[in-house]
């Protein structure tokens, strides 16, 4: 299953991973919604900015995915979310209360400011969901209970 690409076509517009090309032909937030599974694999990286986790967001309401597990890899991701934003992912993350259960989060990233947008975001909204942040992808998928 491809990637998805949130800047441009966040829920149709599907691409296998090895096709990607580095540099400006890469986005930031990419995303494959499972539904045989269910689970959703995230990856953020470089720039990420507001626009592209609510069009992530947005993907998970459309396709009803809310309740999946979900990995999501911010271990290459350069947040550039500032107060207001992270009001504005609160905001939003109180709103989808409407669809619980929401699945748990599983977040990898080893830099500082990745891990502490994580927290943060771990912090918002009160979503009824477990979230944990971990420093591998294999920690992170045993948590969900994945075989990956």
């Amino acid at each position: 299953m491809g990637w998805n690409r949130s800047r441009f076509h966040p829920i149709g517009n599907r691409s296998s991973l090895s096709g990607l090309e580095t540099g400006a032909a890469e986005l930031p937030v990419e995303y494959r919604i499972d539904h045989d599974k269910p689970f959703v694999a995230v990856r953020a990286h470089g720039p990420v900015v507001l626009g592209e986790i609510l069009d992530y967001f947005d993907a998970l309401v459309v396709q009803d995915a809310m309740s999946y597990p979900k990995l999501f890899d911010a271990r290459d991701a350069e947040p550039r979310l500032s107060d207001d934003d992270m009001m504005v992912l609160g905001a939003r993350v109180s709103a989808y209360a409407v669809h619980e259960p929401r699945g748990p989060i599983a977040a990898v990233a080893t830099a500082k400011a990745p891990s502490e947008m994580i927290q943060r975001f771990m912090n918002l909204g009160g979503a009824q969901r477990p979230m944990r942040l971990f420093a591998s992808i294999e920690e992170a998928l045993r948590w969900l209970g994945q075989n990956e």
